[in-house]
């Protein structure tokens, strides 16, 4: 199969002939349709994540077809059309048995702890408890752009953030998850503030709900902080990360109400794993502080059912559909946030 292979960390990769994946006894291959291009796929690129090994095909937001099932699968057979999220749970630790699938212990990650989506084939592990049906009518570059930052975004609002109608509510940077999470914000009657430094990233927001959009090139987490304030009429109630740097982490966390709620959405890697959070505000003011990490394939029905009343659209998150040959180029321009709009690649 060709496949987008990454040899070198930060070096551009290839596409080329690579070998197709072996079906596991509890899984299946999949041949991919449609697959987004992701913040964390630019950090596995990178080398941010400890999981990857050279040579690698990066890529986790995926639909395709089911051409191959193993032999313990017995929810899924050839033909069917299937989604996934980015975590693959086990489906058997305490974390699993808890419904937590998001945090499995024993956990792998397509382009993450094995090789991904951006080729035609990709194999899938625990097939019957991650996978997820695309509903008729769905297309796959839509379908795609739910299993990564569309359903970590509606998690995140809905689980930690616990937004409400009238909440005025913070989004720190507008790429596809940020953008996610404005458009599932405004759905639910939230106040939205959407902050990033690219034009096209704040005219998106505005386009998805925003209330209001800012631009924080030049100021400081306080000053962002400050101007969220004032653009909300007084300190949010909830306030996501959704690009995860230092400077993003504090501004979130300062433009917080007493008893308000943190999300860290954008991934913290590499020289920013150990970022500091300004403590004293979090216990003085009782902050609630969440980690969020995606969604398991059970809840996926509620959010599905939303998408087909209407009430939420992840369609017009979508940019530009690129061939394979395009996707290095695509996975690059990530770092650049020219393109806030989500970018798929179609084998």
């Amino acid at each position: 199969m060709r496949g987008v292979l990454i040899e070198a960390f930060g070096e551009l990769p290839r596409v080329t002939d690579v070998p197709d994946p072996q079906c596991p006894d509890d899984g299946v291959v999949v041949r991919v349709a449609a697959t987004g291009v992701c913040r964390s796929d630019w950090h596995a690129w990178q080398g941010h994540d400890p999981d990857v090994e050279l040579p690698h095909v990066p890529g986790h937001e995926l639909v395709g077809t089911v051409v191959a099932a193993g032999r313990a699968v017995r929810r899924w057979r050839v033909g069917d059309l299937v989604t996934v999220p980015f975590v693959c749970a086990c489906g058997r630790c305490s974390a699993c048995r808890a419904g937590e699938h998001q945090v499995c212990e024993q956990q792998t990650q397509p382009g993450f702890t094995h090789w991904g989506s951006f080729a035609e084939l990709v194999a899938l592990r625990h097939a019957d408890v991650n996978l997820v049906a695309v509903p008729e009518g769905m297309t796959p570059a839509v379908a795609a752009s739910l299993g990564c930052r569309f359903a970590t975004a509606y998690r995140a609002l809905g689980v930690h953030a616990r937004v409400a109608a009238g909440d005025a509510v913070a989004v720190h940077g507008c790429g596809g998850v940020g953008l996610s999470a404005v458009m599932i914000a405004a759905a639910a009657g939230a106040r939205v503030v959407a902050v990033d430094p690219s034009p096209a990233a704040r005219a998106a927001a505005c386009e998805l709900g925003a209330m209001v959009t800012l631009d924080p090139a030049g100021l400081t987490p306080e000053e962002v902080a400050a101007t969220v304030v004032d653009a909300a009429d007084g300190p949010v109630a909830a306030s996501l990360d959704a690009l995860g740097h230092p400077d993003t982490a504090v501004a979130s966390v300062l433009g917080l109400r007493r008893r308000g709620r943190h999300v860290q959405v954008g991934l913290l890697l590499a020289e920013h794993a150990r970022t500091a959070l300004p403590m004293d505000r979090i216990v003085a003011w009782e902050l609630e502080i969440y980690g969020s990490h995606g969604m398991a394939a059970h809840e996926y029905p509620a959010m599905l059912a939303r998408v087909a009343s209407g009430e939420l659209d992840p369609a017009r998150l979508l940019g530009r559909v690129v061939g394979l040959d395009e996707a290095p180029a695509a996975l690059a321009e990530v770092g650049t946030a020219r393109h806030p709009r989500m970018t798929v690649v179609a084998p």
